[in-house]
C-alpha cells in the first residue's frame, strides 16, 4: 500500500521551526517575567501592609483609655472574624505574619496581623492595589506584543534562511540534471554560487566527485570498446573478402551471412563509441521534410505506409536523419508486424508497427546497447539500434521517445495491451550550434 508523503519545502520547514521555537521561548520567558513581576508587586504589598499594621499595633498599644474597638486607619481591627484560618495558624507561635487570600476573579486580598500582649490579634485587610493591577495588565500587553514580535521576526528570519538555502538545494538538483542528461561540463559547486560556506557545498563537491569518476570509468569503457571495435575490423574484413572467394552453395552463403552481420556489428559498435565520446557534429542543411522522408523511406523499405499530415522546412542533418528511419524501420521489420506506418506532422516523424510493442524495460529506461528486449520481440539483432538512432538524434538536437499504442490507436502506459510499437521523433526549432549545444526542448509527450 502506497504510504502518502506530505511534501514542503525547506524554507518554510525552517520557518516553522524557528517560529515555533520562538514563540516556545516568547511564552517562557512571558510567564516567568510576568510571575517575577507579580510576586514581587505582592511581595511589596505585604511588606507595606505589615508596617501600616505595626504602627496601628503601636498606636493600640500606647492609647489611653483603650477603646472597646479603637480604629487607627487604614481598616486595623482586633480579632477579626474574618480571618483567614491560614493565617490563625501562622499566629499560633506569637509570630507576626502576612497572607495572600486569592479569588478566582478580581484583585486578591492582602492580610497581615500581629498578636498583642493581651493575646488579641490586631490585623489589616486589604485588596491588591489597583495601579499595581494596572501596572500587569500593562506588563502583560507588553509581553504579548513583544511575543508576537519575536515569533514574527523569528519566521522572517526563517523565510530568509530557508529560502537561500532552498534556492542553493534548487540549483544543485537542477545541475545534477544536467550532468544526468549528458552535459558532463557542468559543475555543481560552480552551479549554487554564494559566498557562504556550508553542508550544500560538501555535497556539491562529492556530486561533482561522482561525476569525474562516472565520466572517467565512462571513457575508458568507451575507449576500450572502441579499440576492440577497430582490432576487429581488419580481421572481419579479410574474413568478408576470403568468404567471398569460397564456391558457391549453401554453406559459402551461411559463412558469408555471418561475415556480414559480425562486419555489421562492428561498425555499428564503432558508432556508438563516437555517438558516446559527444565529439559527433551535424553538418545541416534545409530539406523539406515530408518529401525527404517519403523519398527516403521508400528507398528503404516500399511496402511502408507513409503519411505526410504537414509539410515542414528544418535545418537538419540529412545522413543521421536517414540513419534514424533506416534503424526506427529495421527495428520495426525485426520485431513488429506490417503494416509499418510513417506518419510526418510538421517537425514530427512516428513510425509505428501493429507488433507486440516495446518492452516494458525500454519504455522505463530508454534503449540500451546489447538488449534487444523481451521474448516476445526477441529474435536477432545485438540491440544497437534503437540506441544509434537516439545517439544520432542527440546530435541533431532531436529527442526520441517510445509509446506502444492501443489497439485502437491510442498511447497506453507501460503494462497496458498493446496494438504496436510506436517510436516518435521531435526535431528541434532551432537548429544544433557549430560546438553541437543546441536549446532544451521542453516538447509534449
Amino acid at each position: 500500500m502506497k504510504r502518502l508523503a506530505l511534501r514542503t519545502g525547506v524554507r518554510w520547514k525552517i520557518s516553522i521551526a524557528i517560529a515555533s521555537v520562538g514563540a516556545l521561548i516568547a511564552f517562557a520567558l512571558s510567564l516567568v517575567v510576568h510571575n517575577a513581576a507579580r510576586v514581587s508587586m505582592l511581595e511589596n504589598a505585604r511588606d507595606l501592609q505589615m508596617n501600616r499594621l505595626l504602627w496601628a499595633q503601636r498606636m493600640h498599644e500606647t492609647a489611653k483609655p483603650k477603646a472597646a474597638e479603637p480604629k487607627w486607619g487604614w481598616g486595623t481591627k482586633v480579632n477579626d472574624p474574618a480571618l483567614p484560618r491560614q493565617l490563625k495558624a501562622l499566629l499560633a507561635d506569637g509570630r507576626q505574619a502576612t497572607y495572600v487570600q486569592e479569588h478566582h476573579t478580581g484583585a486578591p486580598d492582602i492580610w497581615a496581623a500581629v498578636p498583642l500582649s493581651n493575646g488579641d490579634v490586631l490585623s489589616l485587610h486589604g485588596r491588591f492595589a489597583d495601579r499595581s493591577a494596572a501596572i500587569m495588565k500593562d506588563l502583560d500587553r507588553a509581553l504579548i506584543i513583544g511575543s508576537v514580535s519575536v515569533v514574527l521576526a523569528g519566521s522572517a528570519l526563517g523565510v530568509l534562511i530557508g529560502g537561500q538555502l532552498s534556492r542553493r538545494l534548487r540549483r544543485a538538483a537542477a545541475a545534477a540534471g544536467n550532468v544526468a542528461q549528458g552535459n558532463t561540463d557542468v559543475r555543481v559547486r560552480q552551479a549554487i554560487g554564494g559566498l557562504v560556506r556550508d553542508e550544500t557545498d560538501d555535497l556539491a563537491r562529492a556530486v561533482d566527485a561522482l561525476t569525474d569518476e562516472l565520466n572517467a570509468r565512462i571513457e575508458a569503457e568507451r575507449r576500450v570498446t572502441a579499440d576492440i571495435a577497430h582490432e576487429l575490423r581488419t580481421p572481419v574484413t579479410g574474413l568478408l573478402t576470403a568468404a567471398e572467394l569460397l564456391p558457391p552453395g549453401r554453406p559459402s552463403e551461411l559463412v558469408r551471412d555471418r561475415a556480414q552481420a559480425m562486419r555489421t556489428l562492428v561498425e555499428d559498435v564503432l558508432e556508438v563509441a563516437r555517438l558516446d565520446s559527444a565529439s559527433e557534429r551535424a553538418e545541416l542543411q534545409e530539406i523539406a521534410l515530408g518529401e525527404f522522408v517519403s523519398r527516403r523511406v521508400t528507398a528503404l523499405d516500399p511496402e511502408t505506409v507513409i503519411h505526410v499530415v504537414h509539410e515542414s522546412w528544418v535545418s537538419t542533418d540529412p545522413r543521421r536523419l536517414e540513419r534514424i528511419l533506416g534503424n526506427l524501420l529495421a527495428n520495426a521489420a525485426k520485431h513488429g508486424k506490417p503494416p509499418v506506418e510513417v506518419t510526418v506532422e510538421g517537425r514530427v516523424v512516428r513510425v509505428r508497427d501493429h507488433g507486440p510493442g516495446f518492452p516494458e524495460e525500454l519504455l522505463r529506461e530508454g534503449p540500451s546497447r546489447f538488449r534487444t528486449g523481451a521474448s516476445d520481440r526477441a529474435g536477432h539483432g545485438h540491440g544497437l539500434g534503437l540506441t544509434i538512432a537516439a545517439g544520432q538524434a542527440r546530435v541533431l538536437g532531436a529527442r526520441l521517445t517510445f509509446r506502444n499504442a492501443a489497439p485502437g490507436g491510442a498511447v497506453t502506459a507501460p503494462g497496458g495491451s498493446s496494438g504496436g510499437a510506436v517510436a516518435v521523433l521531435w526535431l528541434p526549432e532551432h537548429a544544433p550550434t557549430n560546438t553541437g549545444s543546441f536549446p532544451i526542448l521542453q516538447l509534449p509527450d
